[in-house]
């Protein structure tokens, strides 16, 4: 009697050697974020990187992890996930430079129900982007297969981001009532509020694939223009003296995030005409009829990342990270009482 075939992992949905491929495919992009410190490559069973090699000489870690939300389920539905991977990392780095600390490796979880190489390969690829675009390197990951855990063509993503800054140098740190705060501009509604974005796009009754009611292109191309990596800049920023602070504007939005880099007894004062409400949360608004504090707790509002500086030293730090391509408003001033106040209206 001839032996019966025994069933096989694949059989259960499982393909090791897809896997397989997908990292061999990989390599070249995270080949491209190699940085100092680096020690090995994909494919072992941990990675290795060297702090002093990276020119520490007395580090201490920070370490960060997130994801990218609903907004994932734009990516999935319209099938353009090439931006989710700098959304994924930007969201992990610019949370790191808060703390004063400089990016240098970076890990990511794919988790998916059929490993689709093309799918993965790109999504992955737009990874490397952000590390690439942001100084740190990409220097191991997971990729899970896992049907029945997710419908076919769905996938799931985590990052985590590791940082280091010399003993001393930890953010934020004197910031004082009189500290100038700078904002810098966003590039849309970045990965926050997806939850919501994706109610009030239903509530319009536009498709995904309907033409952008305010920029050229479709509105689901529009709504995952990737989030902005302020690595750089901010970096530049803090290492020429005169930072107090810096607050990610994301879950929460200004009205929640900066009080958490401001001392007990300190609040802002901010000047909602100062910068212009771009057009994608003049839509969101108008077609959700959003009370103005609401947007402001929801969205970034146009504004991606708040810098608490030196009165003395602003105009300086406004020109430096205009040279460094950011759009920069003087948004107001660190005050004496908890809270964030506004003044004006957003325009």
């Amino acid at each position: 009697m001839a032996a019966k075939n025994g069933i096989t992992y694949a059989d259960a949905g499982v393909d090791i050697d897809a896997g397989n491929a997908l990292v061999e495919r990989i390599k070249p992009a995270a080949k491209r974020t190699q940085r100092s410190g680096v020690m090995a490559g994909l494919g072992g069973f941990g990675a290795l990187f060297d702090l002093k090699a990276a020119g520490y000489n007395d580090p201490i870690l920070v370490a960060a992890t997130d994801g990218v939300g609903t907004k994932l389920r734009i990516a999935i539905d319209t099938g353009e996930v090439d931006g989710v991977g700098i959304d994924l990392v930007a969201m992990c780095v610019n949370d790191l430079v808060c703390q004063g600390a400089e990016p240098l490796f970076f890990l990511d979880y794919f988790a998916t129900g059929r490993l689709e190489m093309d799918k993965a390969a790109r999504i992955i690829e737009g990874i490397a982007k952000g590390c690439e675009l942001s100084g740190c390197a990409l220097i191991g990951g997971e990729t899970a297969e896992m049907p029945g855990m997710y419908p076919d063509g769905d996938f799931d993503l985590a990052g985590f981001a590791v940082g280091a800054m010399e003993r001393g140098a930890d953010l934020p740190r004197g910031v004082m009532e009189g500290d100038v705060l700078l904002g810098l501009g966003s590039d849309g509604v970045h990965s926050n509020g997806y939850s919501l974005v994706r109610k009030l796009v239903e509530h319009s009754g536009l498709g995904w694939d309907a033409d952008c009611p305010w920029a050229d292109g479709t509105l689901g191309a529009a709504l995952l223009t990737p989030t902005r990596l302020y690595v750089k800049p901010a970096l530049a920023a803090v290492q020429s003296g005169g930072v107090h602070a810096l607050a990610h504007i994301t879950g929460g939005g200004l009205t929640e995030n900066l009080p958490r880099v401001l001392p007990e007894g300190l609040g802002a004062q901010i000047d909602l005409s100062a910068w212009q409400l771009p057009d994608v949360f003049k839509w969101l608004a108008k077609t959700g009829a959003m009370a103005e504090a609401e947007l402001l707790k929801t969205f970034n509002a146009g504004i991606g990342m708040i810098l608490s500086v030196e009165q003395a030293e602003a105009a300086r730090l406004s020109a430096l990270l205009q040279a460094e391509g950011e759009t920069v408003f003087t948004l107001g001033r660190v005050t004496a009482g908890a809270g964030v106040r506004y003044e004006g209206r957003l325009v």
